[in-house]
């Protein structure tokens, strides 16, 4: 699943590209996870703004239109195509707006991602679907204290705590697993018992662990592809992230390997002792 990396990486390449881009055409393949919610046409010459990105929805504003909400779903990559490369769609390929500057289509092979129109961010649908999200990790408001208070009283283990969201946003199973294991936190231990000082570790980690998945372009394990049609490469750099079995980078013990919340999870047992 495309995670706030990837989606990041997705923003930044088509930031630039798209500012100020015109609208010329909308049109939709198979259904998506949610319908688009106006019609396509009433989109046409539209004025796209700056994408913005919250956790892992891309926000496309549209000018006097409203906006468009994106999600990546499972399997999808969003590619800006200019002329004369731009491609016919295939099968898997279930939105595409042509602008002056290319057409960005949406493919997603497993259609669980979603397009979603809104009249902004913070009216319904997109707020309703935003509103539950919780801090940015890489953003000046996220720390040890923060994750501290969002964590108190939890009893579910501090891997799956990670994971749902809403204490912070978009750190996803391959970035929990390597920010653990920087950590030195055992991936079962209840959320609720992290010590300020482990938390205070836990964000540091957090945060370094996105960057360098930033630097490397994301991960790729099975579909994601950037606006260009790369590949993310973090998944090369992975201490213990799909390692069971082979040495710990730090003690040389073996990385194992268990599942939490039916999500694989990559930890030494002598690195993270709690």
């Amino acid at each position: 699943m495309p995670e706030l990396p990837e989606v990041e990486v997705t923003r930044l390449g088509l930031v630039d590209r798209l500012d100020g881009a015109s609208v010329r055409a909308v049109r939709l393949g198979k259904p998506l996870r949610w319908p688009l919610g106006i019609a396509p046409q009433a989109l046409v010459g539209a004025r796209v703004g700056r994408v913005q990105r919250r956790g892992k929805y891309l926000w496309l504003p549209l000018g006097e239109a409203g906006g468009l909400l994106l999600h990546l779903g499972m399997s999808g990559s969003l590619r800006l195509e200019a002329a004369p490369t731009v491609t016919p769609a295939g099968p898997h390929d279930h939105f595409e707006m042509d602008t002056d500057r290319g057409r960005l289509r949406l493919t997603d092979p497993r259609r669980f991602g979603a397009v979603v129109w809104s009249r902004t961010m913070a009216c319904a649908p997109a707020a309703t679907l935003l509103g539950r999200l919780g801090v940015e990790p890489l953003s000046a408001d996220f720390d040890g204290g923060v994750l501290h208070a969002g964590l108190r009283g939890r009893r579910m283990p501090i891997k799956p705590a990670l994971l749902a969201g809403d204490v912070v946003v978009g750190v996803g199973n391959i970035y929990c697993s390597e920010a653990l294991f920087e950590a030195g936190i055992d991936p079962r231990l209840p959320a609720g018992r992290l010590d300020p000082a482990r938390c205070e570790r836990l964000a540091a980690a957090v945060t370094d662990v996105l960057q360098r998945a930033l630097a490397a372009g994301g991960s790729t394990l099975r579909d994601f592809r950037d606006v260009h049609g790369l590949g993310g490469e973090f998944q090369r750099q992975a201490r213990v992230y799909g390692r069971e079995g082979e040495p710990c980078p730090r003690c040389a013990g073996p990385v194992q390997r268990i599942v939490q919340g039916q999500r694989a999870t990559y930890f030494c047992p002598r690195c993270q002792p709690g």
